[in-house]
């Protein structure tokens, strides 16, 4: 007689804090598909990245805020998140790792900067299949019904396939109604960039600060970026990779170059 199929693993995280709504509409969107742990950052911790915690005491305190779930909040980054998750928590490599869902865009450029990418990304280099989704609302009271059903189903199709060591997507959602919501579609990476300045302003006692700001430039236009399936009512998904190696590059400096 055949043994028992172990039960799947599935790490949770985000970069909005273990409080934020996003988080909770995740676990409530994979928690059908097997045992869920989440490890999340006892803060907001957008913008990060890849960054880590070096030269102070990271603390991690298990929370009951999830009912029936497995939850723990790390004073660190995202990444210190899914670290301490493998290492402390876990004691092995979960199935998969879902991180989010984060509350505004992460789509084009904004995956170098996101710290839900990045705790996804942490995963995928360890060899756990992964995926960061992100809704492009902002609101703390973003109705996520749309998203749960998109988590759901990445979730699901990643659990029951067979995905090489590394893989990493990233998933964002768009605000639409679910009637006027044409479904998920895979992408490239959009080029379009944040074009910033610095805005100079003065506190209270006269001394000068600066708030980043910045308006969105999208210099694409190709129908198979993620920038155009979400601005056509489409969820998209684009299959990310952390090798940063420019092959092309790497080839002209080889053949050009006298070294």
């Amino acid at each position: 007689m055949k043994g028992k199929a172990q039960e799947k693993i599935i790490l949770v995280t985000n970069d909005d804090g273990v409080t934020a709504p996003g988080i909770r509409a995740l676990i409530e969107a994979v928690s059908p598909l097997g045992r869920v742990v989440v490890v999340a950052p006892d803060s907001p911790q957008s913008g990060k990245g890849h960054a880590i915690t070096i030269g102070v005491p990271l603390r991690l305190d298990q929370v009951d805020i999830f009912d029936g779930i497995e939850a723990w909040q790390c004073s660190g980054t995202p990444v210190d998140c899914v670290k301490l998750a493998r290492d402390k928590i876990l004691h092995r490599l979960p199935d998969i790792c879902v991180s989010g869902i984060n509350h505004g865009a992460n789509h084009s450029i904004n995956v170098i900067y996101s710290g839900t990418m990045s705790a996804a990304m942490e995963a995928a280099i360890e060899g756990v299949p992964s995926v960061g989704f992100s809704y492009l609302d902002y609101s703390f009271d973003a109705d996520f019904s749309l998203c749960k059903e998109v988590a759901h189903s990445v979730a699901k199709q990643m659990l029951e396939t067979e995905l090489p060591e590394g893989t990493l997507f990233n998933v964002n959602i768009p605000v639409v109604k679910k009637e006027d919501y044409k479904g998920l579609k895979i992408c490239r990476q959009a080029d379009a960039k944040w074009v910033e300045a610095f805005d100079e302003r003065r506190d209270p006692r006269g001394k000068k600060y600066y708030w980043l700001t910045g308006e969105f430039t999208n210099r694409d236009n190709g129908e198979d970026t993620d920038v155009y399936a979400l601005a056509n009512n489409y969820a998209s998904l684009v299959p990310v990779q952390f090798d940063l190696t420019d092959y092309k590059m790497k080839k002209k400096l080889e053949n050009d170059w006298k070294l």
